[in-house]
């Protein structure tokens, strides 16, 4: 496996047409990429440039960088072969970790009872895989949980995250472990802790299949409670065939999967 600094734009271009043909055609493929490369220049129009900015009330309120408008080019055109930079909405990213609390005392287990009044965050580690700039990992440590650990695959996006992890600060802070690792995030090896898991539609198919399988075998190997968020659940369908997991609870915004 590639390490995070050998990255290139040609060969994620060219592993991302490969996939693309073999399950859709060349012809197929090719025209794909050729959207994904005219997208990728109205993007780059200073309109959309501006508008990106947009997501910065959050960054002027903590004093850190997590907006989308100061991504460079590069790991912007990386992204629309990954999954394109966007952080996660503050009230969005609460409001799902609050239908996940509110889905345990809703929603019956297999034994056909409820699955729990509540979730006790200091048992479980939270993960973002995919986590950019690292602005979930901060909306995270408002909540106790036993530490938190966000991956990305990008090294630019990895520096931010680790200066923003040094120098948030709030009143509201409730957990104060926390890490940014810079790596594949569908090659991550799955910590054995109880488990949060945060997607925010990071991955094209192919990657969602290998993060599904993944967690399928850390299942098999460490059985323990895990609950996924997934955030603009586009690849909803690979969570939904994995062979551990359930659907609990979810809006087009998002869903919620465990294997409880």
């Amino acid at each position: 496996m590639d390490s995070p600094a050998q990255i290139s734009v040609l060969q994620t271009a060219w592993q991302w047409w490969t996939y693309a043909a073999r399950y859709e055609g060349a012809l197929a493929a090719t025209r794909r990429l050729g959207g994904v490369l005219w997208e990728f220049a109205r993007d780059s129009t200073p309109d959309r440039l501006r508008a990106r900015f947009g997501d910065a009330e959050y960054d002027w309120d903590y004093h850190v960088n997590t907006t989308s408008g100061a991504v460079g080019w590069r790991d912007r055109l990386l992204g629309m072969f990954h999954s394109a930079y966007q952080p996660t909405e503050p009230v969005a990213f609460h409001e799902m970790l609050d239908a996940l609390q509110q889905s345990l005392q809703q929603t019956p287990g297999p034994d056909h009872t409820t699955l729990g009044t509540a979730l006790n965050f200091r048992d479980f580690t939270f993960i973002d895989l995919g986590s950019g700039k690292g602005r979930t990992l901060l909306m995270a440590s408002d909540h106790p949980f036993r530490r938190i650990l966000g991956v990305e695959l990008l090294p630019s996006l990895h520096e931010i995250a680790q200066q923003n992890l040094r120098q948030y600060k709030s009143e509201s802070q409730r957990c104060f472990v926390l890490e940014s690792i810079c790596g594949d995030a569908t090659a991550f090896h799955l910590p054995a802790d109880p488990l949060v898991i945060f997607l925010f539609n990071p991955f094209p198919e192919s990657g969602m299949r290998q993060v599904v399988a993944n967690l399928d075998q850390s299942l098999r190997e460490h059985p323990r409670p895990v609950y996924v968020l997934y955030h603009n659940p586009l690849l909803e369908h690979t969570l939904s065939e994995s062979q551990k997991l359930r659907k609990i609870a979810g809006t087009p915004q998002y869903s919620i999967f465990t294997n409880l």
